[in-house]
């Protein structure tokens, strides 16, 4: 009988200090695991809201989002005319670069506004050569926007038309409230 005393005390032991090692192991880990989170103030800018009710036609808002800027641009019936003119084939980048549709979609006007309001566009506004920010408001020789760094021309839905840029402006994730107000991200 002492045997298997002594047995059952030696394993009692063993699972005590097996388990006290792992608590002290995950106690001396969590700092290092936790560090790696991502601070408050990127946090904050995961996601933005915007009310873009008030935003008249023919005029263009940039916010700043996740370090870049975001042009919103609520367009004229003669800016989406000039767009849907276009034909997907004669474009250079054929995609929509919008994740808010499936991979494979087509770089169409439709699948570039957003759904529902396609007065309203909204893209990433960085360059998608070199990052540079492009002009805005009719630029360039498509009537959209224009990097003058090294001369892409996007057309008025935002699609490379003319230059070294290899894609269309990319559009971010985003929803519009019935308010008019749009979340990004």
């Amino acid at each position: 009988m002492e045997a298997s005393e002594d047995t059952a005390r030696r394993d009692f032991l063993y699972y005590a200090t097996a388990g006290a090692g792992v608590v002290a192991t995950g106690a001396a880990l969590w700092p290092l695991v936790n560090q790696m989170n991502p601070s408050a103030d990127v946090r904050a800018l995961a996601q933005i809201t915007v009310d873009i009710s008030d935003l008249a036609p023919g005029t263009q808002l940039t916010v700043n989002w996740r370090g870049k800027p975001v042009f919103i641009r609520h367009r004229t019936e003669a800016e989406m005319a000039q767009a849907r003119a276009e034909a997907v084939s004669d474009l250079p980048d054929s995609q929509a670069r919008n994740p808010n549709l499936p991979d494979d979609a087509l770089a169409s006007d439709e699948n570039r506004a957003i759904a529902g309001h396609e007065a309203y566009l909204v893209m990433i506004g960085v360059c998608t050569h070199l990052g540079c920010v492009p002009l805005g408001d009719g630029a360039g020789d498509f009537g959209g926007w224009f990097c003058p760094c090294h001369g892409s021309h996007y057309d008025a839905a935002g699609r490379i038309r003319k230059g070294p840029a290899p894609e269309n402006l990319h559009i971010p994730d985003l929803s519009l409230s019935d308010e008019m107000v749009l979340t990004l991200g």
